[in-house]
């Protein structure tokens, strides 16, 4: 696409957000996106396709903005407040842009998005930290679910609320639920790393039956290479 392309579609995108904050989706026809962009409706079919695919990349622009605010600290020093750090971002930024997000998150699923799946990347970082330090309570996936459910619940509860029904500890509230399920308030394992994670597991493997005899005895065999390993 050549730089030229590049930039109509650039305003394109950014004339149907102006509609969309102060109208909603229903604002956003491609007519009024058209002349908003000082354009003739056939270039809007042209660089989208249709309505849908103009406002797919209206959403995929509000990921890639909401990456945009992401801090990536690959060594916090504590892991449970950089949770809270990455929650407060994302409802922060909810609250600045009400309508894209909404649209964000209310549509249809967009996990093709280069822009969600990065933000999506950041999320399971925090995750594997937070397991590699033994203090993930859940599994990590289940974990980042969480995580995303609540900041995203928490902006469009919010929203959908008349000002006088607005309470802040709202907020407050669903993110400290939030760490209490995900989270252990004290690392689980003793020391950190493979090590001292497989040292925990191999002391708790003669109190469970899921495992057979002959599995129990290869997982011991592995857990305890590791353990010798750290």
């Amino acid at each position: 696409m050549s730089s030229r392309s590049d930039q109509t579609r650039q305003r394109v995108i950014e004339a149907a957000i102006g509609l969309l904050t102060r109208g909603g989706r229903d604002a956003v026809t491609t007519r009024a996106v058209a002349e908003a962009a000082g354009l003739q409706p056939p270039a809007i079919y042209r660089l989208f396709g249709d309505k849908d695919g103009l406002l797919d990349a209206v959403a995929e622009y509000g990921f890639a903005a909401f990456l945009a605010t992401k801090h990536v600290d690959p060594d916090p020093p504590d892991l449970i407040e950089d949770l809270r750090g990455g929650w407060d971002l994302a409802v922060e930024f909810g609250l600045a842009n009400p309508a894209l997000f909404t649209l964000m998150y209310t549509e249809p699923a967009r996990e093709e998005s280069a822009a969600f799946k990065a933000g999506s990347e950041v999320l399971m970082g925090r995750m594997r930290r937070l397991a590699a330090g033994g203090l993930l309570r859940v599994d990590e996936e289940l974990a980042a679910q969480v995580v995303h459910a609540t900041a995203r619940g928490a902006v469009l509860t919010w929203l959908s609320l008349p000002e006088q029904r607005r309470d802040p500890t709202l907020f407050t509230t669903l993110r400290e639920s939030m760490v209490a399920a995900v989270t252990h308030e004290r690392p689980a394992v003793r020391d950190a790393g493979p090590a001292g994670a497989a040292r925990a597991l191999r002391a708790a493997l003669p109190g469970q039956a899921v495992l057979s005899e002959a599995e129990q005895r290869l997982l011991n065999e592995w857990l305890k290479r590791l353990t010798e390993a750290g």
